[in-house]
């Protein structure tokens, strides 16, 4: 099967400083994957990479056989690690501007998951919580039928008691024929519903690899791994 997503030899420096390294891995359709790594390992860099946000220094990516582009951002939902919309606007307005800039929107799908996650059509994105508006963003991604979803800390600011819902809204609205990735500290939260992982330490890609056979060759959790190959 064709990856749906490729990583081929990535870099991206900031000045002296290099982000990522080297950066090689594939993804096929149908994986929910982590990126897992600690702070500064490159994992929001790489997403914003992938999106166009951002130029890398040395190599490519490839969505569906595509670089970056107004191509690839049709087949892609991303949610960035901080609110992209207007504190100005009411949920109503987030919902017609998803609904009139991208084909693959679903409404009805929206409206479910707004109301699941008791979120009003006329309040205002200035007016919410940081998890809140984490909500709102997450609802909007993934009422997309997209190929591809770019997810960085989508549960981040998110209280406990929504995270199960929102893991579940995640895994209930993409197809077998999509693509996630997210990026999360959160992994024990995570992990029982990860297909693979990719792990980043200092810009390289430390394994890239089944959850199964992770938990098989080091005989510990992907979280246990996790905290012992980061342990301070």
């Amino acid at each position: 099967m064709d990856a749906i997503f490729t990583v081929n030899h990535l870099q991206k420096r900031f000045g002296s400083h290099e982000a990522l390294r080297d950066v090689n891995f594939s993804l096929a359709p149908g994986k929910l994957v982590g990126l897992l790594g600690p702070n500064g390992a490159g994992k929001s860099t790489l997403i914003k990479c992938a999106m166009g946000l951002l130029m890398p220094s040395q190599g490519q990516i490839l969505i569906s056989g595509r670089q970056p582009g107004p191509q690839t951002k049709a087949v892609t939902g991303y949610l960035p690690d901080r609110m992209a919309l207007p504190t100005g606007f009411r949920v109503c307005d987030a919902v017609a501007l998803y609904r009139d800039f991208f084909a693959d929107f679903d409404e009805v799908k929206a409206a479910t998951i707004l109301r699941d996650l008791k979120l009003d059509d006329l309040q205002r994105i200035g007016a919410m919580s940081k998890g809140t508006q984490e909500k709102l963003q997450l609802c909007l991604v993934m009422s997309r039928h997209a190929k591809l979803y770019l997810l960085d800390e989508p549960l981040g600011g998110v209280d406990p008691a929504a995270r199960d819902y929102i893991l579940h809204t995640i895994l209930r609205n993409y197809s077998e024929d999509s693509t996630v990735m997210l990026s999360t500290h959160l992994i024990g939260d995570i992990e029982k519903a990860l297909d693979e992982v990719v792990i980043l330490k200092e810009g390289c890609v430390l394994t890239h690899q089944g959850v199964d056979e992770l938990r098989e060759e080091q005989g510990m959790s992907v979280d246990e791994y996790f905290r012992e190959v980061f342990r301070c």
